[in-house]
């Protein structure tokens, strides 16, 4: 058994924070220890009671002053679009059609998927985030390069082949049957296999005919327990191009429920434009709405309402994420500083204890996962993140009139990057300095 104990200050969220005073929705040890065991957490708190629990041999990591807390969780980004980040478009259809599809046209050849899989993951572990939730494109090689390499990397990583059959160049084409046979080949293949999580990607109903969102519904139905992923009221046009494919539903939302793809472990990725009763409809079924702000910037697709959802008397759950490539950064502290400018435009404020519950906690529950992933919780797997808010000399210069943890945080989010993970644990072992 390899057992290792690490110092440092700790930080984990409880539950959501109500305010910033809030101190009952974390723990926080000043001088923290965490114990790790074969990959998972054996035991929290502060440094001397945890020491006391170890082994006299046991391997120490002295990470002070820095923060430790649960490895980030990315709700939605894209794998086949590292070289489709920072295109020139006017809009999210255009960039679709001059970008995106094009690349993804290129993960047909193995060699290819397997080259951007290794970057894919490298970029992940030098953000810190230690499990995402991606998109492959419509090949089943693309895909099976990615579960590979979450393998090789022990990662717990949610993705899928994407189904499309229509509005996409013929290279990226499948059928409502390829789609489904695939789809349930990639199942077999990766499914629960190392830390593999597969899910059912339909990537819009632009992209579906009716009859390949029958053989979605048909795969939902056989395997309940997987996770669905797909897109939600992006853009206008889309939403008005959407509805006239589909001209017998209600909204958007509408022709997902026909099919009997909402629900709680149903990721909706953007959801900025619901109407009241989509957002209720939402909620009973507690479907996911995924806020990727720095692509809704990029892109100019609106303002994610997302301190209004969670208020509701209905709230909607949701998710945060940086969809790349239409989002601009991996790093989910950018993507969060985004979020913050995005509810101070729309009136609102959003705490960094906020941000920070989002980006572990927040997101593993959104997933159905806070009982493996996303907390420092005894039992739980060691996916860390440890932070230095001093990386630059300008946090240095700036941590010196700092007094206060939700202080560092938010300097931490605003001005933090790559350059701010000082290490990343997967299952209890560092990996960006191996990087």
């Amino acid at each position: 058994m390899t057992t290792t104990l690490l110092r440092g200050r700790l930080l984990s969220f409880h539950r959501a924070p109500l305010s910033l005073t809030d101190s009952q929705s974390y723990l926080y040890e000043e001088d923290g220890g965490l114990l790790i065991e074969d990959g998972l957490i054996a035991a929290v708190g502060a440094y001397a009671d945890v020491k006391a629990k170890a082994a006299a041999d046991v391997a120490e990591i002295d990470h002070r002053p820095h923060l430790i807390l649960p490895g980030f969780i990315d709700m939605h980004l894209h794998f086949p679009q590292m070289q489709v980040i920072a295109s020139y478009a006017a809009n999210l259809l255009e960039w679709l059609n001059t970008y995106t599809f094009p690349e993804e046209c290129r993960f047909v050849e193995s060699a290819h998927a397997e080259r951007i899989a290794t970057h894919f993951y490298d970029e992940l572990i030098r953000h810190g985030t230690t499990t995402a939730v991606a998109y492959c494109s419509v090949h089943k090689t693309s895909a099976d390069a990615f579960f590979a390499e979450a393998m090789k990397r022990n990662m717990r990583m949610v993705g899928g082949k994407v189904m499309m059959d229509r509005n996409a160049p013929q290279g990226l084409l499948d059928t409502p049957e390829m789609g489904y046979d695939e789809t349930r080949q990639v199942i077999a293949d990766w499914h629960g296999k190392g830390r593999n999580h597969v899910a059912i990607t339909p990537r819009f109903a632009i992209t579906s005919t009716p009859a390949q969102m029958e053989a979605t519904a048909a795969l939902a139905r056989e395997f309940p327990d997987l996770h669905i992923q797909t897109h939600l009221s992006e853009n206008h046009d889309e939403i008005k191009f959407t509805c006239e494919l589909y001209p017998d539903a209600i909204d958007y939302t509408d022709i997902y429920a026909r099919y009997g793809l909402l629900g709680p472990k149903s990721l909706f990725g953007h959801a900025i434009h619901l109407s009241e009763r989509e957002a209720d409809v939402m909620s009973e079924t507690g479907s996911v709405a995924v806020h990727c702000p720095t692509s809704n910037l990029f892109l100019g697709s609106g303002l994610f309402p997302l301190k209004a959802l969670s208020r509701r008397e209905n709230p909607v759950r949701i998710g945060v994420a940086t969809d790349i490539g239409g989002g601009s950064s991996y790093s989910m502290l950018r993507t969060m500083d985004e979020a913050y400018k995005i509810q101070q435009l729309l009136g609102e404020r959003l705490n960094p204890l906020e941000s920070y519950y989002l980006m572990t906690r927040g997101n593993a529950e959104a997933l159905s996962l806070a009982d493996r992933i996303g907390t420092l919780d005894p039992g739980t797997e060691a996916d860390l993140v440890v932070l230095d808010a001093a990386a630059t000399p300008a946090m240095a210069l700036k941590m010196e009139v700092v007094k206060t943890l939700p202080e560092e945080l938010f300097l931490l989010q605003t001005m933090g990057d790559d350059r701010a993970i000082a290490e990343t644990y997967v299952a209890g072992v560092a990996l960006k300095k191996t990087l």
